[in-house]
């Protein structure tokens, strides 16, 4: 395989979070208009200016992003359409970059946003995939639990990793998303409470749930020169890596995408592991957090427990992890939470997380996962972003 170009002059600026609603009867297209006018708003540029949309987003419907272009009175050069869920952030500001590299666009505003109305995720189950309505569904399993369950159960014979490991990383997002004036989850988490809450589909218990929610989160993609031109601060895109379907050939998912690309990441970044200030993985289910771990270097999978049990992941710890607070603390806006980590890591590395900042942030890793079937999630994705 050929060495990709790396990402040189390409920057993110303008970090937008739209405050989640555990509920909304306002459809996606109105929360994707709050995103837009914020990214405007916030960078100085008219809407229409921007020139490059890429939309993620699994309740568009009927519209897709092409119809957002005369919602909204765009006229974009580069349009990109990505209901890939979890690793929608990373894909997608992959081919942004590219097109600002070679000049197809020069400002792509990245935006991700769901609704969730009263009933609306139990509909978007009954059809989110084939594997769903054929063979998760009519057994009565709605939803992804039973199918992480599988992923779980299998990974923890694998790895040795016990529900208290896993529950570190779900403590430690709690008591970061506290610090988070817009998380929903408002109450302390201790490691009892999530050792003993009810389970939901054993090994997932209930704080290993993402609570549904509508919200979104945007930021803009445009090269150095573009940024410098508007007063813009911003960070640098390093490198960049996906992976769809990595391992076909194993039963049942014990490793992601990541661990095929990994040197490749790494190599692109100039740098290792142990080198970055924050990890802000996608946390569906902290096992997977766990699982990202292992896959993008910072371990292998059987020293995986050791590792977790000798970390401090809160803002303040040796490893700052989902700073926000992430999913589990935050909600899951759908497509939104695959742009969560990206934005988070964006305001970290320009120094506006406010009370969850990371002293001293330089450098951060992002990793997306998503599309999940029965046995496996699909899509994987990891990303360096550097302060400048």
């Amino acid at each position: 395989m050929a060495a990709p170009r790396g990402y040189d002059g390409v920057v993110l600026a303008v970090p937008v979070t739209v405050p989640y609603a555990r509920f909304s009867t306002r459809p996606a297209q109105w929360w994707v208009g709050r995103a837009l006018a914020a990214l405007a708003k916030e960078s100085g540029l008219s809407h229409t200016a921007f020139d490059g949309l890429s939309m993620a987003s699994f309740s568009l419907a009927p519209d897709s992003a092409i119809g957002l272009t005369q919602h909204f009175g765009l006229s974009p050069r580069f349009l990109d359409f990505l209901p890939l869920g979890g690793v929608a952030g990373i894909v997608g500001l992959r081919r942004a970059a590219r097109a600002v590299q070679a000049g197809d666009a020069d400002v792509v505003a990245m935006i991700a946003a769901d609704t969730n109305a009263p009933q609306s995720f139990r509909q978007s189950l009954e059809h989110f995939s084939r594997f769903s309505q054929d063979a998760v569904y009519p057994y009565g399993a709605g939803g992804p639990n039973v199918s992480f369950a599988l992923i779980a159960a299998a990974y923890m014979a694998h790895t040795g990793l016990t529900r208290a490991d896993i529950g570190r990383l779900a403590v430690a997002q709690r008591s970061n998303g506290l610090r988070n004036p817009a998380t929903l989850m408002k109450k302390p988490l201790s490691l009892d409470d999530y050792l003993t809450a009810r389970a939901i589909a054993p090994p997932i218990h209930l704080f290993d749930c993402v609570m549904p929610c509508a919200g979104a989160e945007a930021f803009l993609v445009m090269r150095e020169d573009t940024a410098r031109a508007q007063g813009l601060a911003f960070v640098r895109l390093t490198a960049a890596i996906e992976r769809h379907n990595g391992f076909p050939d194993d039963a049942v998912m014990l490793r992601g995408g990541w661990q095929r690309d990994i040197g490749t990441l790494w190599a692109m970044a100039s740098c290792a592991p142990g080198d970055v200030d924050m990890v802000q993985t996608y946390d569906d289910y902290p096992v997977i957090s766990a699982m990202q771990f292992a896959d993008l270097g910072f371990c292998t999978p059987q020293d995986l427990p050791d590792f977790l049990r000798s970390h401090d992941f809160t803002v303040t710890g040796d490893l700052p992890h989902n700073t926000s607070g992430g999913q589990l603390s935050l909600g899951q806006a759908g497509c939104a939470g695959g742009h969560l980590g990206l934005v988070e890591s964006i305001r970290q590395l320009l120094g506006t997380a406010g009370d969850r900042q990371v002293s001293g942030a330089r450098r951060a890793l992002v990793s997306g996962f998503g599309m999940i079937n029965f046995d496996r999630g699909l899509g994987s994705g990891a990303a360096v972003l550097e302060a400048t």
